[in-house]
């Protein structure tokens, strides 16, 4: 095995406090594996531990991009895989913890991603989407790529104009490009964790609780600041759950306490998603937490699983 533990799990599950306290014990570091937490200046909304939290230990891919730009799995990648490659090299333990889960799986099988080369091509179906509409891409998609046509939704006009960009730029289809790289091993071989509650209603309240006390200090003053360092209201980023419902808000589209709403409700939906994603994985060990336990506990048992994994 290689020295790496994933922490994976829903949102408010507990997986920055473990993966903290595991590092603390292991002497590891850590790489964040979330896909909002990379932007700078979105720290509260996106529960991005303080520097206190982190106590002392070292992160990384926290505040890497601007909330301008569009980020991608394929940047994730080439930006975190050097760094896990520098804390294996230097004798430590790399913990990956964060619950985007695409970007996680694609970290460690070591992903080939199809080229984005600069030749023009992707602007001409962007121009072509503006004028005919996103249908037309889809029905020039549908002749060289049926299977990516049927299995992607009219909405999702980033990844259909995607598929057509790498048929035109590599002659290979994005679904057989796909597949060849199923076939490849994987780049590491971690231990995995994911957290879980036993009852539900215990994460949903954690969910409710933090969306409460992002309020309390200050979400809403660091959505003004970002608005007023010229980050479009639009932008990727700031369509995150979280953002976009305040941004109503303060819009005078709906009131504070409709937003707070919202954004509780999405994130238990996003949770159930998450849930979803990483139950498909059947390496992971569930550190499933009964009803008022601490990150100690858990981390006994974490501990302990590790010891039996190494015998």
């Amino acid at each position: 095995m290689d020295k790496i533990i994933c922490i994976s799990g829903p949102t408010a599950s507990g997986k920055t406090a473990l993966s903290i306290a595991l590092a603390e014990e292991l002497g590891g570091e850590i790489v964040s594996c979330d896909s909002m937490q990379i932007y700078r200046g979105m720290d509260i909304g996106t529960a991005k531990p303080t520097l206190e939290e982190r106590r002392g230990i070292p992160h990384y891919m926290l505040d890497v991009a601007d909330p301008t730009e569009d980020f991608s799995v394929s940047r994730y990648c080439n930006m975190a895989s050097p760094i896990v490659d520098n804390i294996l090299a230097r004798g430590k333990t790399a913990i990956i913890v964060g619950g985007t889960g695409l970007y996680m799986d694609a970290l460690i099988r070591g992903n080939a991603f199809a080229p984005f080369p600069s030749t023009g091509r992707r602007e001409k179906l962007e121009a072509l989407a503006e004028r005919e509409g996103i249908e037309a891409v889809l029905c020039k998609l549908q002749a060289v790529d049926p299977d990516s046509a049927a299995r992607l939704h009219p909405s999702d006009r980033k990844r259909i104009i995607r598929a057509l960009e790498v048929y035109l730029e590599t002659g290979e289809t994005i679904t057989a490009h796909n597949e060849k790289t199923k076939q490849l091993p994987p780049r590491y071989n971690p231990v995995w964790f994911a957290l879980e509650d036993e009852n539900r209603q215990d994460l949903y309240d954690r969910i409710d609780s933090r969306v409460d006390l992002m309020l309390q200090i200050g979400l809403l003053e660091e959505i003004k600041s970002l608005l007023a360092q010229g980050i479009p209201a639009k932008s990727t980023a700031m369509q995150a759950i979280g953002y976009k419902e305040f941004l109503q808000a303060l819009s005078g589209e709906i009131s504070v306490e409709e937003a707070a709403e919202e954004v509780k409700k999405a994130s238990r939906h996003y949770a159930k998603r998450q849930l979803t994603w990483f139950r498909r994985n059947e390496n992971i060990h569930w550190l499933r937490r009964t009803a008022g336990e601490t990150t100690g506990e858990i981390l006994s048992r974490a501990r302990q699983y590790l010891r039996e994994f190494d015998k």
